[in-house]
């Protein structure tokens, strides 16, 4: 990656960018990958963050400012746990009580920071309460979408399709509708909570998109050729401008920002393992299931035959501390499985042994696979899941879902034909040709490099926020 003075100049040395994440691991990850982007292009870095999950300051530069908000401020019903969490109220909650600290945050940040020097705010698209403060204090917004534009574009019709009745769904007849406007979306892909109650899902998917449409310009993690016609759609309805700039982890210098330590022993394991052989299986950081899942998923893999790498976080099943797997199952799949408590996914997905992914569709880890040419078996839980998961397999067809109760059979059957049927080839074929065009993308004169162009060009021709 080029240097700040290569990449440069002097102009936007004396400019600084200012920052504030979600504070949930697949929201951190993409705002401080876009951090580092910025950061290469010599803009200086101030990153807000709540009090808790909050990124390290040791694994940043010297020159990044990290500022906590907040602290003091309960927190126990703002961090979500597992599927059925309320992860839509917890956002509205974190917007309340953030607010009012925020504000004199950043009016200090303001004040102390030499004449000229903060150009704008990036804030995740779920802050918009934050949005209202900076607006208040004049300083312009850019919000960051931390899922693809797909997702954006149906937020965007959610009140017209609660309009017409369809959200939320009266009765189980209606779930596999298909959404003419929103092809191929079925409107069971926009239930995206079971839990939270219809009303608060209303709310904070009215300000996520109002937070765009407040905003100077929406920054996506995604790319022309993966999404072009809905980024077309995002550009044409919010009349703000769009830069697709992903994937982002591909572009920033790999700084991790894991709330969670990998296990990388699993590194050396995949050296072991024949070349795309490997399935890997992750649920990502927030998704859960309960023992019978972990059963049969335990049980699907050990008769699948098929090596895998199975990530397992101690909170995965609900409730429970302490995760029981079969007895037998450590014997049975001796040398060909490895169980761990969290993995360094980026290297995973890259590994040449793996050669498909079990995954729960959060887009940080769908654009990952993508940009590795990973095929995927899709299990999405809540949120944008099931919407990534159908673009998996009905769009881009790089993957396809495993759909109602987890059990044992389907389980080996889905895993054999991902990893050694013709039909998973296929798909395989197809992701390695996304792979191809996410890199086209990021090279010089890619579409997502100059849209970087664009958005630092933007940024540092803002007038002084102070």
């Amino acid at each position: 990656m080029a240097s700040a003075a290569e990449s440069s100049g002097g102009a936007t040395a004396t400019r600084r960018v200012l920052m504030f994440p979600l504070p949930f691991q697949g929201h951190l990850n993409p705002m401080l990958q876009l951090a580092d982007v910025l950061h290469a292009r010599g803009l200086r870095v101030t990153i807000f963050h709540a009090a808790f999950n909050a990124p390290d300051p040791e694994r940043y530069p010297a020159d990044y400012r990290f500022v906590p908000v907040g602290a003091g401020v309960p927190t126990a019903d703002l961090v979500p746990t597992g599927s059925n969490a309320d992860f839509a109220g917890a956002v509205l909650r974190i917007n309340e009580r953030l607010q009012a600290p925020f504000q004199d945050s950043l009016r200090a940040v303001l004040e102390e920071d030499e004449e000229g020097a903060a150009a704008c705010l990036v804030l995740d698209s779920n802050l918009r309460g934050m949005q209202v403060v900076a607006d208040r204090l004049g300083v312009p917004t850019l919000v960051l979408r931390t899922a693809g534009a797909a997702c954006l574009v149906a937020f965007m019709a959610f009140p017209a399709l609660c309009d017409k009745g369809l959200l939320p769904p009266q009765d189980h007849s209606q779930l596999n509708m298909p959404l003419d406007d929103l092809q191929p979306l079925r409107v069971r892909d926009m239930v995206f909570s079971n839990t939270t109650p219809h009303e608060t899902i209303s709310t904070s998917l009215e300000r996520i998109v109002e937070s765009v449409r407040c905003s100077s310009g929406v920054i996506f993690s995604t790319f022309y050729d993966l999404e072009d016609a809905e980024l077309q759609k995002v550009s044409d309805s919010m009349g703000v401008p769009v830069y697709a700039i992903g994937p982002l982890h591909k572009i920033s210098s790999g700084t991790q920002s894991s709330l969670l330590a990998p296990d990388r022993t699993c590194l050396d394991w995949l050296d072991k393992q024949e070349e795309e052989s490997v399935l890997f299986v992750s649920f990502g950081s927030l998704a859960s299931m309960d023992q019978e899942e972990l059963m049969e998923t335990a049980l699907g893999l050990a008769n699948s035959r098929i090596p895998f790498l199975w990530v397992i976080r101690h909170d995965l099943l609900h409730g429970l501390e302490k995760v029981g797997l079969p007895d037998g199952f450590e014997v049975e799949t001796q040398g060909r499985g490895m169980v761990v408590s969290w993995a360094p996914q980026q290297e995973v997905l890259g590994h040449q042994a793996v050669g498909g992914f079990w995954t729960h569709n959060g887009w940080n880890s769908t654009l990952e696979s993508i940009s590795e040419g990973v095929p995927m078996l899709c299990r999405p839980h809540f949120a944008d899941q099931m919407i990534n998961a159908r673009y998996v397999q009905e769009v881009w067809k790089i993957g396809f879902e495993l759909e109602g109760k987890l059990e044992r059979g389907e389980i080996e059957r889905n895993v054999r034909n991902l990893l050694c049927q013709e039909e998973g080839a296929e798909m395989r074929r197809r992701a390695k040709d996304l792979k191809d065009k996410a890199i086209r993308c990021i090279k010089k004169g890619g579409s997502s490099q100059t849209r970087i162009d664009l958005l630092v060009n933007f940024i540092t021709s803002l007038p002084s926020s102070i």
